[in-house]
């Protein structure tokens, strides 16, 4: 059985974000509210949780898992970010978009796609995914939670926890999500591929 945190979603307690960050540093999976539905996170290079996810959302070894970063330097430190691409990341983060990237060997292996060594990275615009990145001091491991079988993102923590609270550590109630997932750009050459178009505007990456 899961806990069950209840934050403010513009001034999250800081009482309850150190107690979620002791749970995810202690190898738990969260469910998070960010600006485009909730999405199930832990700790970089946590083998069993990530694992957990994977099955969870019915994922395989071809799924690119996705970074949740703080900021720009972040990125920059799991990620390859020429100045072309520094530029539209700096115009467009934060906000409802993943990037795919080349990733460097801060990385851990078990989260990057075999064979193109690709990983996937965003900065949400939500005020309790900030907290959450700048209290742990580094990424959160991170997938959207779109129930198996379904094309939309859970938005609801209540209905999260009738679903999965036997499988999950820790719930944050971060009120109501956005309901569409990110917007999903391939910058690893440019001109930027788009290969999912969600919340995000995708159209200053058509230019």
């Amino acid at each position: 059985m899961s806990q069950f945190f209840q934050l403010h979603p513009d001034n999250p307690q800081k009482r309850l974000i150190d107690q979620a960050i002791q749970i995810i540093r202690s190898g738990g999976v969260v469910a998070y509210p960010t600006d485009s539905g909730y999405a199930l996170g832990c700790s970089l290079g946590e083998k069993k949780a990530i694992d957990k996810i994977k099955w969870l959302r019915s994922l395989d070894d071809k799924h690119n898992f996705t970074l949740v970063c703080s900021d720009l330097s972040e990125i920059g430190t799991y990620a390859k970010v020429d100045n072309a691409v520094f530029r539209l990341l700096k115009a467009h983060t934060p906000g409802a978009y993943t990037f795919i990237l080349q990733a460097t060997n801060e990385v851990p292996r078990l989260l990057l796609h075999p064979k193109r060594r690709s990983i996937g990275v965003r900065v949400p615009d939500h005020a309790i995914t900030h907290a959450l990145l700048e209290a742990l001091g580094e990424p959160l491991m991170s997938v959207t939670l779109i129930p198996v079988g379904e094309t939309l993102p859970m938005t609801d923590a209540e209905e999260i926890r009738d679903r999965f609270d036997a499988h999950l550590d820790l719930i944050i109630d971060g009120g109501a999500c956005h309901l569409e997932p990110t917007s999903v750009v391939d910058l690893r050459e440019l001109p930027p591929k788009i290969l999912r178009e969600g919340r995000g505007d995708v159209a200053p990456f058509r230019e």
